[in-house]
């Protein structure tokens, strides 16, 4: 197979990505997904905490996680759960990093809030690449979790 078919069918498989957005202030939330559309992918929905979160899992492949939601300090748990539960890939937006130092299971990587739009987009173009197994440069801005060894 040719390095353009490899490169298409990875432009293609990289549109697919569907984002759902765990944030419990509407506004932010609105504003991370007018950025996620900007970029060509689509918004599965939007949670401000746990159980809705889980109704969309099944329906997601990325998820960008606040920490602090209106069921409390549910994040790193609903993070968690759909990374290993559901193979999603997790970013967690926070203005509360230090808060992650739970077990976090296998998610990715954590940006500091308040985020500027580009640097969402470069850490979710990152997460696409790490989802399909191709090689991207890690943004600055985000703090990719290690990976544990099995």
């Amino acid at each position: 197979m040719s390095a353009s078919v490899v490169r298409r069918r990875l432009a293609s498989a990289a549109m697919k990505q569907r984002v759902m957005i765990v944030e419990d202030e509407f506004l932010i939330a609105l504003d991370m997904a007018d950025t996620i559309e900007s970029m060509g992918l689509t918004v599965s929905g939007f949670a401000s905490g746990r159980d809705h979160a889980m109704d969309l899992a099944p329906y997601v492949d990325i998820a960008l996680v606040d920490v602090n939601l209106s069921d409390g300090a549910t994040g790193p748990s609903i993070g968690r759960e759909l990374s290993e539960r559901y193979g999603i890939t997790v970013i967690f937006m926070t203005a509360n990093p230090e808060q992650l130092r739970c077990d976090i299971g296998r998610s990715l990587g954590v940006l500091t809030k308040p985020v500027m739009p580009h640097v969402m987009e470069q850490s979710v173009d990152y997460a696409i690449a790490n989802r399909l197994g191709a090689i991207a440069a890690v943004p600055r801005e985000l703090q990719v979790f290690p990976r544990a060894t099995a």
